[in-house]
C-alpha cells in the first residue's frame, strides 16, 4: 500500500464521460484511484497483454494495481510511471503530453469534438481528425497510430476513448512526437456503478457496450481504421497468460477476476483473426 498527500494530489485537467478520478503524482509515478469500479485493474489487464502484441514497449504505458491510503481512507486503483519524467534518448527538453482536443482548439479556437460529429459519416471523421493533427503537427502516418488505438480500444471494449484521452508529445515549441497508448480505465466493463453492475449477465453487459470515439459500434470504426490505414496488431496472449496475471494481482477480490477473465476470453474468440 502506498500512502499519498494532498500536495501529490493533482486535479484532472483532461475530462471523461465517467467523470473525473482522484489521481496523484509522487516521484516519477502516477497513482489512479477507482472512481466506478475496477479501473485500476483493468488498465493492468490491458497493458500487460498489451506485452503480448507486436506493440513497441515504448508505444503503451504500463499499470500495476495499487492499494492506496489518502486522507485516512483507503483505495484500490494503479500506478505508472510518468513516461515524461523518463523520455526517450531523442528527447531533450520540457515534453509535455497535450489532447487533441486541446491541440486543435488551441490551432483554431474550437472544439475538435464538435466539429468531428458535424461530419455525417464515421469514416470521413476519423479522416478528418488524421489529416488535422498531421497538418498541426507535422507528423507522418497518424492514420496508422489511430489504426492502433482503435484495436486495442475494441479488443478490450475501452468504452471512454474521446478526444480528451487522444495525445500527442509536443516539447512547448515546435516539435512533437507520438504518445504510447494510455488511459483504459473503462474497458472491460470495469464501470459496476452505474453502467455494468456486478451480478448481471456479463455476456449481456457486453453487448450495450460501444464506442464514443467516431461512432457507437467499435467494429464499424475499427473496420473503417483497418481500410484506410491498414495497421494491424497481432496478439500472442491465450488463457494461460490471462490465468497467470489475474493470479498476480493482490488487490482485486475474485468475483471481479472471473468476470474479467471470462471478457477477456469471450473478446479473444470475437477477434480471434488478430491472434497469431
Amino acid at each position: 500500500m502506498i500512502e499519498l498527500f494532498e500536495q501529490d494530489r493533482k486535479e484532472e485537467t483532461r475530462h471523461s464521460s465517467k467523470g473525473n478520478q482522484l489521481k496523484w503524482n509522487q516521484g516519477e509515478y502516477w497513482y489512479k484511484a477507482d472512481y466506478t469500479g475496477y479501473e485500476g485493474l483493468a488498465e493492468y489487464m490491458v497493458s500487460h497483454l498489451l506485452g503480448y502484441s507486436s506493440l513497441g514497449r515504448e508505444e503503451f504505458v504500463r499499470y500495476d494495481t495499487e492499494k492506496i491510503r489518502y486522507r485516512n481512507q483507503c483505495y484500490t486503483g494503479c500506478r505508472s510511471r510518468d513516461f515524461l519524467k523518463a523520455p526517450s534518448t531523442k528527447k531533450s527538453g520540457n515534453w509535455q503530453m497535450i489532447t487533441l482536443e486541446r491541440l486543435f482548439y488551441s490551432y483554431y479556437g474550437e472544439s475538435l469534438y464538435r466539429s468531428i460529429f458535424r461530419i455525417r459519416e464515421h469514416e470521413e471523421r476519423l479522416k478528418f481528425v488524421v489529416e488535422q493533427v498531421e497538418r498541426i503537427t507535422g507528423l507522418s502516418g497518424f492514420g496508422r497510430y489511430m489504426c492502433k488505438l482503435l484495436t486495442v480500444d475494441a479488443l478490450f471494449l475501452n468504452e471512454d476513448r474521446h478526444t480528451h484521452n487522444i495525445a500527442v508529445l509536443w516539447d512547448g515549441q515546435d516539435e512533437y512526437d507520438y504518445c504510447p497508448l494510455f488511459d483504459q480505465g473503462a474497458a472491460l466493463l470495469a464501470d459496476t456503478v452505474m453502467d455494468y453492475p456486478l451480478g448481471q449477465d456479463v455476456i449481456e453487459q457486453m453487448s450495450r457496450a460501444e464506442a464514443k470515439t467516431f461512432c457507437r459500434s467499435f467494429d464499424e470504426q475499427l473496420d473503417a481504421a483497418q481500410d484506410l490505414y491498414g495497421e494491424a496488431v497481432s496478439f500472442s496472449y491465450g488463457e494461460r497468460e490471462i490465468r497467470q496475471l489475474l493470479e498476480a494481482d493482490t488487490v482485486y477480490p475474485e468475483e471481479i477476476k472471473q468476470r474479467v477473465y471470462m471478457i477477456l476470453l469471450q473478446q479473444r474468440r470475437k477477434y480471434q483473426y488478430m491472434f497469431a
